[in-house]
Formats: structure tokens, sequence, C-alpha cells
């Protein structure tokens, strides 16, 4: 995986329904994502898998890799750039296996180093830790100190992703602490312009 540093932009059925999913992926990366994460877990498989593949036409066009959440088997069938994964996921060897030596494949590590350190070892691409703040989309989350960006930086090679309740305000301690990509769902997509909303994350790695 190329080493990118800045906004992942990650996507939500309620915040970026139907129609507006497009324009607002769209807005996202104009405003400086360098990364985005398809994310709906409720929907049938047939409107995934449609949304998904109108999502990867839209993200090749700009250049930005496109990561499903959650769904080895769909990432796979759409050829998509690569998938995260979580605890009740498959392993990073299984999705390995499915999606190619070529894939990025992230590993949700939330408040655990040694995750962190085993994900590394079983070759993820990338790890992403929190929630480091109080959180809309998962209020019962775990939560990450800072400190363990701090940790991580120092033990791991492979991008650190950090999400959670992330805004402009707060996100710079987090790149400071050794964050590369700064995952956020709310902050972005909530906004009635993404495009500036998104301008904001991607000033904090100017």
């Amino acid at each position: 995986m190329q080493h990118r540093r800045g906004l992942y932009a990650v996507t939500d059925p309620v915040l970026t329904p139907g129609q507006r999913l497009l324009q607002a992926v769209a807005a996202a990366i104009d405003g400086g994502a360098v990364m985005v994460q398809y994310r709906h877990k409720s929907a049938a498989e047939a409107e995934r898998r449609r949304e998904a593949r109108a999502l990867l036409e839209l993200c090749r066009a700009r250049g930005v890799p496109l990561i499903v959440n959650d769904d080895v088997e769909l990432a796979a069938a759409l050829g998509a750039d690569g998938a995260h994964i979580g605890k009740d996921d498959v392993p990073v060897g299984e999705a390995r296996r499915v999606l190619g030596r070529e894939a990025i494949i992230g590993v949700s590590c939330y408040d655990s180093l040694p995750a962190a350190c085993a994900a590394a070892e079983a070759g993820a691409d990338y790890v992403a830790f929190g929630s480091f703040f109080p959180s809309t989309i998962k209020p019962q989350a775990v939560r990450a100190e800072l400190e363990l960006l701090r940790q991580s930086r120092a033990r791991l090679s492979l991008p650190i992703v950090a999400i959670g309740g992330i805004t402009p305000q707060n996100g710079a301690q987090l790149v400071a602490a050794g964050a590369d990509l700064l995952a956020v769902i709310t902050g972005v997509f909530a906004s009635p312009d993404a495009a500036a909303a998104a301008r904001r994350y991607a000033a904090l790695f100017a």
C-alpha cells in the first residue's frame, strides 16, 4: 500500500443515502480525501453491490482507493482496492487469499497495540485505532488513548488510522501523535458542504 496521509472519508447510509452517496463522496474527494471507505451494514446485497460499484467507478476516475467495510467477498467481486476488517470478520490471511497480493487490507485494532502488531505481522496494510473521542455513529465504541498512537508509531512502520469523533479541532493532536490517516464520517458527511469540511481535515496534514 502506498503510504498515504490525510483524510480517510467513510460513508454512512444515514448521512449519505441514495443519490447523495456519489455527490457527497465526490465532494469529499474534491476537498482532499485520499481514501474512501464504503460502509453500509444493513442494506440488501443487491443494493450494496450497486452502490459500491458506482462508488468504485467514481473513485477510480479520481485516483482514490475505495475500501469496502466488513465484506471481503463484495470487495473481491467488484475488484475494489481493498477491504477493512474487524474482530468479527475473516482473519487477515484469509482476506489476503481472497483479495490477492495487491489489495489494501485494513484492520480495526480498537485500543490494542498487541492486536495491531499481530495484524502487521499477518500482512495488514494499515491498522486503525479508536474511538478516540465520543462518536455519534458508535456511541458504545471502545475508547483509545492518545498515547496508543505514540507507542504504535514507535513500533510499526505501516500506516496508522485514527477514528472516532474526530473534528478539525481535535484532529491535530492525533496527527502529531502519529496518525497517518483520520477516518471521518460525521465531520464530513453531516456537513452541508462536504468539500469544505474535507478541506479542513486535509489542512491538518499540510
